[in-house]
């Protein structure tokens, strides 16, 4: 795959930039579960005089040719090398390590991660991380789950009833992810909590596979109203019966 080619490349780069203290890769070739449509992702850190020097095209460009480098939303390198192969990129200073403290979850084992430490201040920060995210586990924090689950629902029936059909896909969009982390949480199928869409089809049942594709109120409320349930059950608690009562009114066919 040439994403192990650019891989292999980066780290190359990286043992050669002496002014980079610290890089790690993580995401799915992190976690040993790339192919061929994964990204290649890492954080680079330099030290701050030689960051204020870098420029994101010319050091993508080093590591392979590119068809484009492009700043997203979140702030975040990204290339496109040919194939097309997308590889992500943040440019960070060292005084930055740090901030990989708050991170949720570190998704993989520290030696995977780690490209560079030359002052050995990236790996006890890796380390301190779990590494997979807690998961809502008392009664509050799965309800609230849920809530914002008929949040996004509700949202998307209104807009549509005023006939604004692509701010309901926005909200319905919501909508299906806070199901699909729902239906994880019922089937004890936690391992891609952060993405929760993530290998779905391989590891949630067809109907919330399905609901999620069909991405329709109707049939995101089926689905949802019983993982809702499910949840509800094993809380012991009872289900807020107005609300679902009037979510099976809008939605019946």
């Amino acid at each position: 795959m040439i994403q192990h080619d650019l891989i292999s490349r980066v780290r190359e780069v990286c043992r050669a930039e002496q002014q980079l203290g610290a890089a790690l890769m993580y995401g799915s070739f992190a976690a040993g579960e790339g192919d061929e449509h994964s990204d290649v992702e890492f954080w680079l850190f330099f030290e701050p005089d030689r960051l204020a020097a870098v420029d994101p095209v010319a050091w993508c460009a080093a590591v392979a040719p590119v068809n484009l480098v492009l700043r997203n939303e979140f702030g975040t390198h990204v290339a496109l090398f040919p194939g097309p192969v997308r590889g992500e990129f943040h440019f960070a200073s060292t005084g930055d390590i740090g901030s990989v403290a708050d991170w949720p979850a570190r998704g993989a084992a520290v030696d995977r991660m780690v490209v560079v430490d030359r002052r050995g201040l990236l790996a006890p920060v890796l380390a301190a991380l779990p590494e997979q995210p807690p998961l809502p586990a008392g009664p509050e924090e799965i309800a609230d789950l849920c809530g914002r689950f008929a949040n996004w629902l509700v949202l998307a029936l209104h807009v549509t009833a005023r006939g604004e059909r692509l701010r309901a896909q926005d909200a319905l969009a919501h909508a299906s992810r806070h199901l699909l982390w729902m239906a994880r949480l019922a089937h004890g199928s936690t391992a891609h909590w952060l993405t929760p869409s993530r290998a779905a089809e391989a590891e949630l049942p067809a109907a919330t596979v399905a609901a999620v594709a069909a991405a329709t109120p109707a049939a995101l409320w089926r689905e949802g109203r019983t993982h809702w349930r499910t949840l509800l059950g094993r809380l012991d608690r009872p289900e807020p019966a107005a609300l679902f009562a009037e979510l099976d009114a809008l939605t019946a066919p």
